[in-house]
């Protein structure tokens, strides 16, 4: 991938004039306004301007607080201070569409309220941060802040007066956007979703200010010097990431992205960056065009948003891979913004489609004429189809593979994850993958140990049992080898690595395939797995066919986790009982007991029950091998841990194993009618026949005798099926 120079880019266009445009120019624009208020609004438009009227009016009512910062997220003075960025952005907007003053004096007057403490305002009381902020417990906080009030401050720039604007600039916003920027370095100097915000409300401000000196500062960074490569944040991730001592707006762009617009720390915080990316981006388009922002990097925010959207389940709830709270979905505001931002720089039918479901749009001349297609369109309907995300900047450093197949309405998602690690926020699951049945997870992967802005569970940040339990191997769906995670879970080792695809084949439209390797994970142990989902009119619905080898000149021991965190309701294997037994001191296992233990036939089944749907799990094994049904929860004294329950399948002293599974989503139970429909499996046993350097087949056998004779290219990844 090409890095642009964009120093001399940004140089050819920059000039004092250009930057002292009239106000609002960022997100609001003056002939935006001029529309938005001579022109009959689109329903959802209005519909979101009326609610935004009444939540102010409310708020003016309610008078203006600004407390001293001492809680932390989910306190009262740091929700109090979200809530009035949020309110200042809001009543901004509204001052620009509906010309009442009383909008624009509540923005002057709170924020000459900040100005009055801010000077004599210490560091955030709290300390918990590699950079502690001002009116929130880390500087991230401060530039959500920021990214939000330089809105207003642009909304009402010319109903302040002179005297007005020099106060509030001169004893408020710059010194504190030198504290984001110029005292906090490693905060504001490096490629992580963190940066992203701290430069762009270091240049939102900059643009409302018209301050060259600080929008600079937001393009390009500080000064690079003194960098301490072994610096690391309160993530446990590196400052600066492989080398890349990168700084500013552009270096964000540059290094955060695949080249498919894939977000190396995952879904959950791309949707958090990309809030920050796409308004300093359409600030910069609106101000400075000749940037050509959007165009940059051959549209990477563009792509960015696209494949944002790609990655979510029925519910359009974001694949919890790597640190993630689950339920987070294209909902939230930023993920509205994202949308409203990337159809306004380039009008598609797939962000009408999203922007529908939303039910929402920004208050500027860019939500007015989404609001107007999301109208105008015809009844549309968006397939999520099979899709391939490559990883690392260049598109080098591994991917995402999402397999989908079955009916529209509820689709069955394979994800497939053999990515980078994904800077601090990443996980140690090699080539794992998660299993969705419409939105149900029918084999789930953990998330993130952390009950986001809940004050009472550490504040609302990551619990240790992140560390010690989301993120080992055990807590995904991929193979463990002695207990140990990948890479010893040691994140300077793993960051150095990434997995390889192998393969991405759609050819066959009953049978998608994806295939990977990992080398690294384990010394001297080559892991290589092929997942299909695959279509036959036997079965109601897509069967997930899971191939996993591990190749090593040693004996180990090799745990094959399967995270159903459901009801079990039948089993083909005489389990004992006991009372549980925790299965280890490291590595995940010391949060795991032992509920159930049995020595498998040739074939393990385990049929379990979920959200009101059956599935079974049907595994070849070798007889003897041993069965754990294990549950989570072991030292947790704060309960800070979901008591989810896995099936373990471990092979004993053996050099390279194979494990051969099918997974069937087959039936359904009324909570209405109390009568289950076809609650139990039809397959009977799968079993490798063949298995060599170029291909690996192996038989599926039906319950009625017959069975299907599957091949798959190890290379290409094409997929041949015969019944017999």
């Amino acid at each position: 991938m090409k890095i642009y120079n964009y120093i001399s880019l940004f140089l050819v266009c920059w000039t004092v004039t250009a930057c002292a445009q009239t106000h609002p120019s960022m997100i609001l624009t003056k002939s935006g306004v001029k529309k938005i208020r001579t022109q009959k609004n689109p329903v959802i438009f209005d519909q979101v301007l009326d609610n935004t009227i009444a939540k102010m009016d409310l708020a003016i009512d309610a008078g203006i607080v600004v407390p001293i910062p001492k809680d932390m997220g989910g306190g009262y003075t740091h929700e109090k201070h979200k809530s009035n960025y949020r309110n200042m952005q809001n009543a901004g907007a509204l001052y620009q569409i509906t010309g009442q003053e009383k909008y624009a004096e509540y923005i002057k007057e709170m924020l000459l309220e900040y100005t009055t403490m801010y000077p004599s305002l210490p560091k955030h009381p709290t300390n918990k941060s590699y950079a502690t902020g001002k009116i929130f417990w880390q500087c991230l906080n401060d530039s959500n802040w920021m990214v939000y009030t330089s809105q207003a401050y642009d909304a009402i720039y010319n109903y302040l007066t002179e005297e007005e604007r020099n106060k509030i600039e001169d004893e408020f916003l710059k010194p504190y956007a030198d504290y984001i920027s110029i005292d906090n370095p490693k905060y504001f100097n490096r490629v992580h979703n963190h940066s992203t915000w701290g430069n762009a409300a270091v240049g939102m401000m900059a643009l409302a200010m018209d301050d060259d000196e600080l929008l600079e500062r937001a393009l390009y960074g500080l000064d690079l010097k003194d960098v301490d490569e072994l610096a690391k944040d309160n993530d446990g991730g590196f400052i600066y990431e492989k080398g890349k001592a990168k700084a500013g707006f552009f270096a964000q762009i540059d290094y955060s992205f695949s080249p498919d617009g894939y977000y190396g720390e995952g879904p959950y915080y791309q949707r958090y960056a990309m809030l920050p990316f796409m308004v300093f981006a359409q600030a910069l388009n609106n101000k400075k065009p000749e940037l050509k922002i959007f165009e940059y990097r051959d549209s990477i925010l563009i792509k960015a948003v696209k494949s944002l959207l790609n990655q979510t389940n029925q519910a359009d709830e974001f694949f919890p891979i790597n640190d993630a709270q689950k339920g987070m979905s294209i909902y939230p505001n930023s993920v509205v913004t994202a949308v409203n931002v990337a159809y306004n720089a380039s009008p598609e039918d797939e962000f009408i489609m999203a922007a529908s479901k939303q039910g929402k749009v920004l208050l500027d001349q860019g939500g007015w004429e989404l609001a107007k297609a999301v109208e105008s369109s015809d009844a549309m309907t968006f397939v999520k189809k099979s899709i391939e995300f490559s990883d690392g900047y260049k598109g080098d450093e591994g991917g995402l593979g999402i397999l989908r197949a079955g009916d529209p309405e509820r689709q069955t998602t394979a994800v497939f994850k053999y990515t980078s690690q994904g800077l601090g926020h990443g996980h140690y699951d090699k080539l794992g993958y998660l299993l969705y049945d419409g939105s149900t997870e029918v084999m789930q992967d953990y998330g993130a140990a952390r009950w986001v802005n809940i004050d009472q569970k550490g504040g609302g940040r990551y619990l240790k049992e992140n560390q010690t339990w989301a993120k080992q191997t055990i807590a995904h769906n991929t193979l463990v080898v002695d207990k140990k995670s990948h890479f010893g879970g040691i994140y300077d080792v793993a960051n150095l690595h990434h997995s390889d695809p192998v393969f991405f084949n759609t050819n066959n439209s009953k049978a998608h395939s994806a295939g990977a390797k990992e080398a690294n994970a384990y010394d001297g142990i080559e892991m290589n797995r092929i997942l299909i989902l695959w279509e036959d009119d036997y079965f109601t619905n897509p069967v997930l066919i899971d191939y996993f080898s591990a190749d090593s000149e040693e004996d180990h021991s090799y745990d094959m986790p399967y995270q159903f965190a459901g009801q079990i309701m039948s089993q083909n294997f005489d389990y004992t009982t006991q009372l549980p037994i925790i299965m280890g001191k490291a590595h995940g296992y010391q949060h795991l007991y032992s509920e159930a233990k049995a020595k498998s036939s040739d074939v393990i089944q385990m049929n379990w029950f979920k959200d009101s749907k059956f599935y079974t799990l049907t595994s070849q094994s070798t007889v003897g091998d041993d069965i754990i049904l294990a549950r989570v929860g072991a030292n947790d004294p704060n309960f800070n841990l979901r008591r989810d329950a896995l099936l373990i399948h471990r092979k004993q002293s053996v050099k390279s194993p194979r494990f051969l599974s099918v997974i069937e989503n087959h039936g359904t139970y009324s909570r209405v009618t109390e009568v289950p429909i076809d609650p139990y499996t039809k397959i009977a046993k799968v079993k490798i026949i063949e298995d060599n350097a170029l291909s690996v087949r192996f038989s599926i056998v039906a319950k009625e005798g017959f069975s299907w004779d599957i091949t798959v290219n190890k290379k290409s990844g094409e997929v041949k099926i015969k019944k017999q």
